[in-house]
């Protein structure tokens, strides 16, 4: 078994750390079984939990996760286990790749299983419905404050198949402590995963679950024939409002500008693994919300949910958003599309760049490490 190790053996000559740890994963879906071979492939001794048994047995008797990630073999470094207080204190690093609504629920069952010096990186994205709390927000509230510190967040464009297939990657790992940030970089990265860092878990975060509904708007704007002129006004204003929307709540918006915002918009408002997109796309030619949903075989499109939140949250922020209130229009209360988008091209003109997010840009600061 691989030891956890203090950091001190820090750098090949390609930059990236040759030490390996204890790395364990919780949820056996598509993107948490990704990140537990991306991590397996590197030499790191891998821990995987799944609810469902056939997962567990597939992973640890056929090197495959064929119900969620079919077509990929699992190197022997790899195994599962139905046990979750197993793998919560089987690693230095553990990976949280729990849907947002049932973060409370399975982290309640690990606060005491996970050791004092373990790291815990949320690779959720969402808001809750009924709270409007972020992943962050809810970790805080249910995990003791000795592990306040130790929590980490992943994002960026990355899905799950193409990490599985190894093709190059970026993503971005923010906490409150760089050093915490620093040492899942350096654990995670590879010359196709590279890992950057920030301290912005809020703009993160966000970025990470408001381009959900921006990409249904997207999907629904292609479904409906509105072509490249009308994806790129999407993605454009779209962004506009998701940092409107975060820099109300302490983001940067040079956070919005990186791989948890433009990265991440881009990938999941264009790409045709993207499961939000294509609930939009279908939503444009016609189909029914529910007819999509019971097509999607257990797949989560995030955006669903998040759009609600998102529409709630905007309200409570006093923030004018109104693509994303089209789109909790359009799913929510069965909106016309098209009368969504004609009141919205009518509203009253105004600048382009909002005063709060070009006065929030003047501000902040950003940490002097050099590089790309």
């Amino acid at each position: 078994m691989a030891a956890a190790g203090n950091g001190t053996e820090r750098t090949r000559s390609t930059g990236l750390s040759s030490e390996r740890t204890n790395i364990g994963v919780l949820g056996g879906g598509a993107w948490g079984t990704a990140l537990a071979l991306h991590a397996a492939r590197m030499g790191h001794d891998v821990l995987l939990w799944a609810l469902e048994p056939e997962v567990v047995q597939q992973v640890n008797e056929e090197h495959e996760n064929k119900t969620y990630l079919k077509g990929y073999t699992l190197p022997e470094n790899l195994r599962a286990s139905g046990d979750i207080r197993q793998v919560a204190s089987f690693g230095e690093i553990i990976l949280m790749v729990i849907p947002t609504p049932f973060v409370e629920r399975t982290v309640g069952q690990i606060v005491e299983a996970v050791r004092d010096d373990s790291i815990l990186v949320s690779c959720t994205k969402g808001i809750l419905n009924d709270t409007l709390e972020t992943p962050n927000e809810i970790l805080k509230r249910v995990l003791p404050p000795r592990l306040h510190n130790r929590l980490a967040y992943l994002s960026g464009p990355s899905f799950a198949a193409e990490v599985a297939k190894a093709i190059p990657t970026a993503v971005t790992i923010a906490s409150e402590d760089d050093a915490v940030a620093t040492r899942v970089q350096e654990m995670m990265s590879t010359p196709r995963f590279r890992c950057y860092r920030t301290n912005d878990v809020t703009g993160v975060e966000l970025g990470g679950a408001l381009k959900n509904v921006l990409a249904i708007a997207c999907g629904i704007s292609d479904g409906l024939g509105f072509g490249s002129n009308g994806r790129a006004a999407l993605i454009t204003r779209g962004l506009d409002e998701l940092t409107r929307l975060a820099v109300s709540l302490g983001a940067s918006p040079l956070t919005l500008a990186g791989l948890s915002g433009v990265g991440d918009i881009v990938l999941t408002c264009t790409g045709d693994l993207s499961r939000n997109r294509t609930v939009g796309l279908r939503l444009g030619k016609g189909e029914k919300l529910e007819d999509i949903m019971a097509t999607m075989g257990g797949a989560v499109a995030e955006g669903v949910l998040t759009s609600r939140s998102a529409h709630h949250l905007a309200q409570r922020q006093g923030i004018d958003c109104p693509t994303i209130e089209g789109i909790y229009h359009v799913i929510h209360e069965g909106k016309d599309p098209v009368q969504v988008v004609t009141e919205n091209m009518s509203r009253p003109l105004k600048p382009e760049v909002n005063i709060l997010v070009a006065e929030a840009a003047q501000r902040t600061e950003v940490p002097h490490t050099g590089g790309s």
